[in-house]
C-alpha cells in the first residue's frame, strides 16, 4: 500500500496568491500580489486607507475577481483554486465592516448567528434550522460570552456587541481561519480591549487569525507576522520585530511615527 504523506499544519498553505492584479473603475487596486499564509499562522495585514487591504479580502471571498490576463496567476485556498462559494464560506469565517452595517435589522442575535449556516443575513421561513445547528450557535455565543444577546434585536445592541455576534456567526462552522477587516473601527476603548481579549482566546484554541487593519493595537500578541500594503503593493513582509519599526511605518504612512512596545502590543504615536 502506498504511504500517504501527511503535511504538518504549519507547512500547509491556507491562502496562496500568485501575480494577482485587481482593478476597479480602470484603477489598479492590487498590483501583482504574491504571498502565502500557512495554516496555523496568525497574520496582520497593515496599511493606510486606500492601500488595497479590503480588496485583498474580497478576492478571497470571491466578491472581487483578479484580472484574468495575467499569466501564471492564481488564488489557492487550502491548495484548491476552484471553490463553491458556500463551501468556501464554511472554511473561512469573515467579519467585515460591510457585514456590521448589514446586520442592523430587527432580527435577534441568535437568528444572526444561525444565519451563518445559510450564508444569509437572517433566518427565512424556508431555512431548515436543525437542533444541531441551534446547539452549535449556542456554543459559539457562549464562547463569545453573549448568550444574553440571543433574544436582543441587532438594531438595539452596541457596536461591540454586534461585532461579537458576527464573530460567533463566523465560528459556527468551526472554520480554519477567522478573517477580520478593520475589527476595532467604531468600537470604544473598552469594547476594543474586550475584542482583542476574545481574539486571543480564539487564536489559542487553534483557529488562524488574520486581521486586516490600519490600527496597530488590533495586532494581538499571538500574531507573529506582519504584511504591509501600500498603493496596492506589498511594501514589506516579515516578523513583528522586523516590520513594526518607527522607520518602516514612517515610510508606510508618510508620517513621522514612533513605535512603542508595551504589554505585548505595538503602539504607534
Amino acid at each position: 500500500m502506498k504511504e500517504v504523506l501527511t503535511i504538518p499544519n504549519n507547512q500547509q498553505k491556507l491562502i496562496e496568491y500568485r501575480n494577482i492584479t485587481v482593478s476597479q473603475n480602470n484603477h489598479v487596486v492590487l498590483n501583482g500580489i504574491n504571498l502565502s499564509i500557512n495554516l496555523g499562522e496568525h497574520v496582520a495585514i497593515l496599511g493606510p486607507n486606500g492601500a488595497g487591504k479590503s480588496f485583498l479580502i474580497k478576492t478571497i471571498t470571491r466578491e472581487n475577481y483578479p484580472y484574468a490576463g495575467v499569466p501564471d496567476s492564481y488564488i489557492r485556498i487550502l491548495g484548491k483554486e476552484n471553490w463553491n462559494v458556500f463551501e468556501l464560506r464554511s472554511l473561512l469565517g469573515i467579519v467585515s465592516q460591510d457585514m456590521a452595517r448589514t446586520y442592523a435589522g430587527d432580527f435577534s442575535g441568535l437568528q444572526a448567528v444561525l444565519s451563518g449556516f445559510f450564508s444569509s443575513v437572517e433566518i427565512w421561513p424556508y431555512h431548515q434550522v436543525t437542533p444541531a445547528m441551534k446547539q452549535k450557535a449556542w456554543e459559539a455565543m457562549e464562547q463569545l460570552e453573549i448568550p444574553h444577546l440571543a433574544e436582543r434585536k441587532m438594531s438595539q445592541i452596541s457596536s461591540g456587541e454586534v461585532q461579537r455576534v458576527l464573530i460567533a456567526r463566523a465560528l459556527v462552522h468551526t472554520p480554519k481561519a477567522l478573517i477580520l477587516d478593520e475589527p476595532s473601527v467604531s468600537l470604544d476603548f473598552r469594547a476594543a480591549r474586550e475584542l482583542r481579549e476574545m481574539l486571543r482566546k480564539i487564536a489559542n484554541m487553534g483557529t488562524n487569525i488574520i486581521v486586516v487593519t490600519h490600527n496597530s493595537t488590533d495586532i494581538i500578541p499571538e500574531i507573529t507576522r506582519i504584511i504591509l500594503l501600500k498603493d496596492g503593493n506589498i511594501f514589506q513582509d516579515g516578523t513583528k520585530e522586523e516590520v513594526l519599526t518607527s522607520k518602516t511605518l514612517h515610510h508606510l504612512f508618510s508620517l513621522p511615527l514612533k513605535v512603542i512596545q508595551r504589554d505585548g502590543y505595538y503602539h504607534i504615536t
